[in-house]
Parts: C-alpha cells; structure tokens; sequence
C-alpha cells in the first residue's frame, strides 16, 4: 500500500467514526473515556517496557537531558493521563450546548449550537502523553483524531494507541475513532495534509520547525503554535521574594515545555537588589544566565546575550536577562522578541497590572502567577490538545469548547420569506 493510499484509509476510517461519535450521547462517550483510563492502568506495564525502547534509542542517539524528559514514561506520568481522562470525563459536554438565542421580529427563533469539528489530524513531537490527552478531549467533544507522532516516540505512541483503541472497543464505541499512524515514513505526514475532503483540522504540536513545514503544505486549515518564548517582567516596587518564587519556578519547575521561562525582565530600579541574589539560586540551580550588558555589569562572570538569544525558545536551563528601564521597554521587548504564548508581571501597582494585561498580546497574560500555569489542566479546562497562538480559530489552550464550532439552528411556526 502507497503512502497515499494508507493516508486515504486513514481519512476514509476517521470520517465514518466521526459520523458514529456526532450521534452518540454524552454517557456513552464519558464510559468509553473511563475504560481507556482503566486500561491504560492495567497496561502500565506494556506501555513502560515499550516507552523504554523509545528512551534506550534517545540515549543512543545523544538526545538532550531536556528531550529526553519529554520523551520519558514512568508509573507518575501513565497515571496521570489516566487521571487526566477521568478529568475529562468531570468536564460538562459542550457538544449539543446552545450558547445563545434570540427572537426575530418575524417570529424566528434563532440560536447557535456546538457540534464537533469532524476529524482532527494531530501531527507532534516527543511527550507520548499527548497521545492519551489528545485521544481524550477529541473523544468527549466528539471527534474523530489521526494521531502522527514524532519518530523518537513511535512505540511509546503505538503502545498507547493500542490500549485505547482496544478500551474504545470494550466501551462501545469504534476503535478508529482514536487512530496512531502505524507509518514510520514522514511522507505520510503530507499525504494526510492533502486529505482535506476527510480531515477538518490540522493540530502540530512541536518545534517551530515542524509547525511552519505543516502550515506550509497543508490544504486542511491548521491551528499553529510555532514555539514558546516566555518572559517574566519583574517591575518597579514589586515583592522581590515572590519574583524569585515566579522565576525560579517559571525556569526551573520544567524547563523543557512551552510555557517555561525564557526570558526574565527587570526594572532597572529593582535590577541591583534583585538579580545578584536571583542569579545565585538560578546557579544553584544548574541555570546558565545569558545576560544584557547591564546585566553582567550587575552580576560579574555571566555570559552576554547575543541578539538570536531573545528570540530562542531553549526548552533548556538556559536564561535570558535584561535591564529595561520601565514597563513600555519590557513591553517593546515583549512585541519584538516574544511569540504571542504567555507573559507574566510581577508587580505591586494594580493600575500597571491592568495596563499590562490590556497591552500584551498573548494568548495568556499573568498578573503575580507563574508563566507554568498556561495549561489546560491549571487553567480547568482539563487535558488541553495544544496551545494555539494564533488567533484563529483559537487562542491559547486548546480544550473541549476549542473543539468545537457553531451552528446556526432556526425554529418557526411556518415563516416564508416574503
């Protein structure tokens, strides 16, 4: 079988289950939810061993610590996408919600309902925990998902598709609703951006590389997220010790996802008493500081900051520093160098608070909070599929409601149109 007509398959399998799940109820695709997280447990076993094929190929290889984190299944993270199913499984069904009605002055009621997108293609890299987070939120808002994972995670994804596609059989619903592509090839990644008679949205998850090449040849429309490059502006008159909290745990808690800390901002007027102790337990921390040159003449012995490294997403214990001289410079710096993620402020003043928020444009902006919270899950949405940062359709975190779309529905008493 070609590379085009396995893609076709694929696309011809996901339609006719997207077709069964759009009539289902919402109890039937919540007891599927609960038996893939059943059996996700019961098969931690078999999903280990294979994840360790994937790790033991990684270290080979000489994969970055940080990847290899990424890549990296234990008994904590399969029992936290199971939890994060059963989470999903508590959220309310958007599918079928009607989010607004009006009169008509001929007497039309005229409403908006939300129904699923159709078929969902995920193409990712790395964290085989989004096949089971993808899986889940696409199952409960009613969508049928191809799942193309990253090489470096094939039978980790493989193991986890196999345990879920044998619990949405056991929970009554078909089993190509959730499908993994078996294909090594990435050929296969375009055939499937061609398929846009079957496939109603492409979802990359992934360096900006990947992101750019799907968005580039795709015929089906794509929901992109090009990459994370995270700032913290600490400003004048802030608490200095909640801001060490914030940055230590904006870089250091996870330092190999997205919504990690890649730059930290400080007012000049906070830049003496703040950073020299802020540099120390980064250090300690085994964090590299690439520094402005304010900021190596505050802090002797740092490394300085070429241009490329404000605009680097490092997914590393990797720092960026700059001095600026007020929240306008730190926004400037934010609009030149960012990537529309996520950007918090620490600071005492709610009326520069305010104006932050209100003048940033990501797709989340904190006020005191860590940049680590712009997930799903910390948000309550549950399991989130991505993170969009573009506007349309979505921005943000993915969850059910993203999911899905509108229709309009019209009731009437025998109206024509006159």
């Amino acid at each position: 079988m070609s590379l085009k007509e396995e893609a076709l398959l694929l696309g011809q399998k996901a339609i006719k289950a997207a077709s069964q799940l759009a009539g289902s109820s919402s109890g039937v695709r919540n007891g599927a939810l609960l038996c893939m997280a059943k059996r996700l447990e019961k098969e931690q076993k078999f999903v280990l061993a294979e994840n360790e094929r994937d790790m033991a190929k990684a270290r080979r290889s000489g994969l970055s610590e940080a990847l290899v984190d990424r890549l990296a299944l234990n008994p904590g993270r399969v029992a936290a996408m199971a939890k994060g199913l059963r989470d999903v499984v508590a959220l309310p069904d958007p599918v079928g919600e009607v989010v607004k009605m009006w009169r008509r002055p001929n007497g039309l009621e005229v409403g908006r309902m939300r129904i699923p997108l159709g078929v969902i293609a995920m193409i990712y890299e790395a964290r085989p925990n989004v096949t089971a987070d993808a899986a889940g939120l696409c199952l409960k808002s009613g969508n049928a998902v191809i799942l193309r994972g990253g090489s470096e995670a094939y039978h980790s994804n493989q193991a986890v598709g196999k345990v879920l596609s044998e619990a949405l059989e056991e929970g009554g619903v078909s089993p190509e609703a959730v499908q993994v592509v078996k294909a090594k090839d990435r050929g296969i990644v375009n055939e499937l951006l061609q398929l846009e008679d079957y496939i109603d949205l492409v979802i990359p998850r992934g360096g900006e590389e990947l992101i750019r090449a799907v968005a580039a040849n795709s015929r089906v429309p794509v929901i992109k997220h090009y990459k994370g490059v995270c700032h913290v502006y600490v400003d004048s008159g802030a608490s200095l010790e909640m801001a060490q909290r914030i940055a230590l745990n904006a870089k250091v808690q996870r330092p190999s996802v997205c919504n990690a800390m890649e730059t930290l901002l400080v007012h000049e007027t906070a830049a003496a008493v703040f950073l020299p102790a802020l540099v120390a337990r980064m250090r300690e921390a085994g964090v590299e500081i690439r520094g402005c040159e304010r900021t190596c003449s505050l802090v002797p012995g740092l490394k300085g900051a070429a241009e490329e490294d404000w605009s680097t997403e490092y997914l590393d214990l990797i720092l960026s520093v700059r001095v600026v001289k007020d929240m306008n410079e730190a926004i400037d710096h934010i609009e030149r160098f960012g990537s529309r993620h996520t950007e918090t402020i620490v600071t005492s003043d709610y009326r520069r608070a305010r104006e932050f928020v209100n003048r940033v444009n990501s797709s989340a902006v904190l006020v005191n909070a860590s940049t680590r919270f712009n997930d799903g899950g910390e948000l309550g949405l549950g399991a989130e599929i991505g993170i969009s940062t573009s506007k349309i359709h979505a921005f943000g975190p993915m969850g059910l409601e993203e999911l899905t779309t509108t229709k309009f529905i019209v009731f009437g008493d025998g109206q024509i149109r006159e």
